[in-house]
């Protein structure tokens, strides 16, 4: 590795590393705006100035001078000092005089570096020039006359998001950011342009002039809007959450976010349910706690085994998941489910149903082959994992029906007996690559045998075999084998025979079958759901409660409460243990450190933080026949679940970017 000095102490940097990474690794701080760590070097804002010898006398950009044995590095002198203050300077010239209303202002780069790097006055007296705005739809706000050029955005979108509709056009003074046409940002990961914009240029737009930064709480919390297990932080003021940010975690997020994960806040308080409703003469009437606990344990009483059932949803904690569990165990019953989108695989293991390649590990995979599974819409950043994967020289095949995954992928055709004979240019792929990986997606497990076929077709091309699930309740809920034999078709045979079913916050699946069963719903949204309860039990969301939530890779992560429920909404499991006392099955735990222990107790890897290993896959039998066409499970992205469809911002995303419905912009 090469040995570099940097102030007079030197130090050794990794083979390839750039100046400025060898100046941050001695532990000084290089100002910039154009340069990021996970995008391509530009080169354009020039604030990253040193002196280096040997070298030219004069400052350079750091950012883009590779590291080199025998380097002495200057970033300190007074010709580095006077160059930062003149390069400040000259971004300065164009730049509006509006921080107290930049809805950047309190964290925004410029601001910090000017204070830091910049002179006290300017000699330019000119008149400033001014930009149009841009309409970049639903998601991103636009004041284009703060724009520096760091040409962030344009390299995001075309580097990690793979959808190439931000660039540059003119020359000089006339040179301007736009997206194409001036039309609306596909992109599922648009809103990051925000994050990294340094100036304010681009703003969020729901966000817009709602809050400041140093008024808002900050709470660690994971996203529960697919099964990713985002690391994000929640931003409340009182008793609202004002938005949702991306926290760093290399394994998981690196430090993006989907458009869902941000913007689906604005749907945590409307259409809530916040006291509890008894369905009587047909119609549901507000109750209070005793009165709904009555109605439900004089329908229970003499019930036992399996004329109680319960359905989870997608967006339950662990801790939820359990206490129902454990209520039903209390009846006898293991009848209890979920999967409610129907899927059906082996549940013996946890490497039957993770996604053992992990998620950061797919960028190894040099050869990969998607069965039923859109990730884009899936799972958007294991997509951005692919796409660094084929940088890398992977080669993508995919059985199911042509979507744009934003990246080259060769399309095998739309029936699952493929599986069964392998196309030869699959085999041809996967000779000799690299950590090769068959990932299946939900699309396909809906089709009987078509686990058992993809487990036959990855053994044979010597791929670690991955499972991408959609809901963030569901590998946590597997892991307490929260499950029964034949999935939710078996409970809806057995519909007729039921005195109760549970329904925790289920609003993706078809309830018909139980319009006749006495049925609970625990949740927070009034959504499809509520529409069979006889009884509803207001909870907490994501955002309110103390949770643990195991990820598609197995990954267990804590998430913290940032505001209380509104009105009566309560936590689940605190529901259920509540309830238990009025049903005479008294659950053993008084509070969230006993629950926790009682999980423990049984699954230990449960209650560590992080991934726990476990033994490989058996080799699997011969393979079933197979056949039909596949379905992927999410029709439309942005309204998967009841906070989502309840959220404005992801209504109009949904209308305007997939539907095609146009909307006025007021002049401003």
């Amino acid at each position: 590795m090469p040995k570099v000095k940097v102030d007079g102490v030197e130090i050794e940097v990794p083979q390839g590393a750039t100046v400025l990474q060898a100046c941050e690794l001695a532990g000084k701080e290089i100002p910039r705006f154009c340069y990021h760590e996970r995008l391509s070097i530009a080169g354009n804002c020039r604030m990253c100035l040193v002196e280096v010898k040997p070298g030219p006398p004069k400052p350079q950009a750091s950012c883009a001078l590779p590291a080199s044995e025998g380097q002495e590095i200057f970033t300190m002198t007074p010709g580095v000092k006077k160059a930062r203050e003149g390069v400040m300077e000259f971004l300065l010239i164009n730049h509006p005089l509006d921080c107290p209303i930049c809805d950047q202002g309190g964290e925004c780069d410029l601001q910090d570096q000017a204070m830091a790097y910049g002179r006290g006055h300017s000699r330019f007296q000119e008149n400033k020039r001014a930009v149009t705005e841009k309409y970049m739809g639903p998601v991103v706000k636009t004041i284009m006359t703060r724009c520096i050029q760091c040409t962030r955005c344009v390299r995001f979108a075309q580097e990690v998001a793979g959808v190439e509709e931000i660039g540059i056009i003119g020359r000089g003074e006339n040179e301007e950011i736009t997206s194409y046409l001036e039309g609306t940002l596909t992109s599922e990961l648009s809103g990051n342009v925000v994050d990294l914009c340094p100036v304010g240029a681009l703003v969020s737009k729901p966000y817009s002039f709602e809050a400041r930064p140093w008024e808002l709480r900050k709470i660690p919390a994971i996203d529960v809007m697919d099964a990713v297990g985002t690391n994000i932080r929640l931003d409340a003021r009182m008793r609202e959450v004002m938005r949702a940010l991306p926290r760093i975690n290399e394994d998981v997020n690196e430090e993006w976010a989907h458009d869902k994960t941000r913007h689906a806040v604005d749907g945590l308080l409307r259409n809530r349910l916040d006291r509890p409703w008894v369905r009587k003469g047909g119609k549901l009437q507000p109750a209070t706690w005793e009165e709904a606990f009555a109605v439900i344990a004089k329908q229970m009483k003499g019930a036992k085994g399996d004329q109680v059932a319960a359905i989870a949803g997608d967006l339950q904690d662990l801790e939820s998941v359990y206490a129902t569990q454990a209520l039903l165990g209390a009846y006898g019953s293991n009848l209890h489910e979920c999967r409610q989108d129907g899927a059906l695989y082996d549940v013996s293991s946890p490497t039957a149903y993770r996604l053992n390649s992990t998620i950061a590990g797919l960028e190894e995979a040099r050869a990969i082959l998607l069965v039923g599974t859109n990730p884009r819409w899936e799972a958007p950043l294991v997509n951005t994992r692919i796409r660094k994967a084929i940088k890398r020289g992977a080669k993508v095949f995919a059985i199911g029906p042509e979507v744009d995954l934003t990246y080259p992928v060769t399309w095998l055709g739309n029936d699952l007996s493929l599986l069964a004979k392998l196309p030869k240019e699959i085999s041809e792929g996967f000779k000799g690559a690299a950590n090769p990986a068959v990932i299946v997606g939900m699309g396909a497990l809906v089709h009987e045998g078509a686990y058992e076929g993809a487990r036959a077709a990855a053994a044979s091309l010597g791929a670690t075999f991955n499972l991408l699930h959609t809901a963030a309740s569901r590998v946590g809920a597997l892991d307490l084998n929260f499950v029964t034999n034949g999935g939710v078709s078996a409970i809806r045979e057995r519909a007729g025979a039921l005195k109760a079913l549970f329904l925790l916050g289920v609003d993706e699946m078809d309830l018909s079958a139980f319009a006749d069963t006495f049925t609970v719903y625990i949740g927070s949204h009034g959504d499809a759901g509520v529409k069979v309860a006889d009884v509803i039990l207001p909870a907490a969301t994501y955002s309110e409660k103390h949770g643990t939530y195991v990820n598609t890779e197995g990954r267990v992560q804590l998430s913290e409460p940032a505001v209380n429920p509104p009105g009566e909404a309560r936590e689940d499991w605190t529901i259920l243990r509540a309830l238990s006392d009025v049903l005479g099955k008294t659950l053993p735990f008084d509070n969230l450190r006993q629950l926790r222990a009682a999980i423990g107790a049984t699954r230990p890897h449960l209650t560590v933080s992080g991934l726990t290993a476990f033994d490989p896959l058996p080799a699997p039998g011969k393979a079933p026949k197979l056949s039909g066409e596949i379905v992927y499970p999410i029709a439309d992205f942005y309204l998967t679940n009841p906070i989502a469809r309840s959220s404005p911002t992801l209504q109009r995303c949904s209308a305007e970017i997939l539907h095609g419905v146009q909307y006025e912009e007021a002049a401003e």
